[in-house]
């Protein structure tokens, strides 16, 4: 089902029926598991901050697995190299089949989330660069401030009670999906140590065969998840970070049915059945391991914040993103004489932007990659990351409450079915 021609030229307009119900249907389950990413991180916070912090730190660095395979791993880093893999696979599926079966097949639609999802990275970096050029910076964080966490986002959306128009939720979760694509490359082109050229080359090899398997529409467990195991063992051996493998998996996976008709493919089949995973699991443990910071109290918050590298993550979360984003959208509007959708205000524009300064399963991610898990800097990234995200929050809470009547107003309009066929009369094409 198209949409009205008169929409197609809009910024922000709702897609097509299929792709509004399947893109709410991903962020319920964004949301089930953005709740659960909170609490993870509250308890560890929490936890960090007792007398009894010294057990959560032995439980983070315990170390399993193999020493013959070089995987024996603190549990910290199992949670950052292969928990997370499993969220960069979704992450591989998702940004597929959206260009390939998606409303972002259409070049004019795809390019809002790719332009907004450039200067979203690229301001944050900036920022964070201009507060670390000094002695007492370091630059190796640059790419912290960077990264949207949209399970993080959608979960406080729906704790604020707000009803974002599908045009707007269709960006967020699109421009978060570029923004990882974006991150992930980031992390294997500079967040690489020590590169070993022969397992890159030989995890080519079980990629390859996993692509051969899904290709011809094999999707046994049986087979599919050795040959994913392998490759990211190869992968970490490599040098590169593991996640990669799960983006790499996640690409060769078909969108289209084998037999050309319409309904989901096997993209869409895999990722219904891991995205509870990565959303429900995953990720909360990730948090779970990654977020506890010992504050020491307001002199420790203090002392935290007189680090630069901290103040660039804050900075670069609140100001940079927001600025990056709106300015971003607001520029490609006027090269393209495009024009925000009826319903639609720069009000709007700059909310969302708000919201995706919630960075944190990622720039948790590369502050340890950056800085090193435990160290002195690791630590006052946390603090940034949290802090940072934490006012993101309460201002776009503050700048999404301020326009949920109107909000209101297009759902209903959004969820109206008068001729009760099952498709909303607003996607009906006239």
């Amino acid at each position: 089902m198209t949409m009205p021609q008169d929409r197609q030229n809009r910024l922000f307009s709702r897609g097509s029926w299929p792709e509004a119900s399947r893109i709410a249907d991903v962020l319920r389950a964004e949301t089930t598991g953005g709740i659960l990413l909170i609490i993870g991180a509250v308890v560890a916070i929490t936890w960090a901050n007792t007398p009894w912090a010294g057990a959560y730190e032995r439980l983070r660095d315990t170390v399993v697995g193999p020493s013959s395979l070089h995987l024996d791993l603190t549990l910290g880093t199992w949670a950052a190299d292969g928990l997370l893999a499993i969220f960069f696979f979704v992450v591989g599926l998702e940004l597929k089949r959206e260009f390939v079966a998606g409303d972002l097949r259409d070049p004019r639609r795809a390019a809002l989330p790719i332009v907004a999802a450039v200067g979203g990275m690229a301001a944050p970096a900036l920022i964070f660069v201009l507060w670390n050029l000094g002695p007492n910076g370091d630059l190796r964080g640059w790419a912290i401030p960077t990264a949207t966490d949209i399970a993080f986002a959608v979960a406080i959306l729906a704790v604020i009670s707000t009803h974002l128009p599908s045009g707007l939720r269709t960006f967020l979760l699109t421009l978060a999906v570029v923004d990882d694509l974006l991150a992930i490359t980031v992390i294997a082109l500079f967040y690489t140590d020590q590169l070993r050229p022969a397992y890159l080359l030989l995890a080519i090899l079980p990629v390859a065969a996993f692509a051969v398997l899904v290709q011809r529409r094999i999707r046994s467990p049986w087979l599919l998840i050795p040959l994913a195991v392998v490759a990211w063992v190869l992968m970490h051996e490599s040098g590169v970070h593991a996640t990669v493998a799960g983006v790499l998996l996640g690409f060769t996976v078909p969108v289209l049915r084998r037999d050309g008709n319409d309904g989901p493919g096997l993209a869409e089949h895999l990722e219904h059945i891991v995205r509870p995973l990565s959303a429900g699991f995953a990720v909360p443990i990730f948090a779970f391991l990654a977020a506890g910071v010992t504050v020491g109290g307001l002199s420790g918050l203090l002392e935290s914040l007189r680090d630069p590298v901290a103040l660039g993550i804050v900075t670069g979360l609140v100001v940079g993103k927001t600025v990056g984003i709106a300015c971003s959208t607001f520029l490609l509007a006027r090269f393209t004489h495009a024009e925000l959708d009826d319903d639609l205000a720069w009000t709007d524009v700059i909310g969302v932007s708000l919201l995706a300064g919630i960075g944190f399963t990622v720039s948790l991610l590369i502050g340890e990659l950056a800085f090193g898990q435990g160290s002195e800097r690791d630590e006052h990234v946390k603090v940034g990351v949290l802090l940072g995200s934490l006012t993101a929050v309460v201002l776009a809470a503050a700048v999404l409450r301020l326009r949920n009547r109107v909000y209101r107003r297009v759902h209903e309009l959004e969820e109206r079915d008068d001729d009760q066929d099952g498709v909303p009369d607003v996607y009906r094409h006239r």
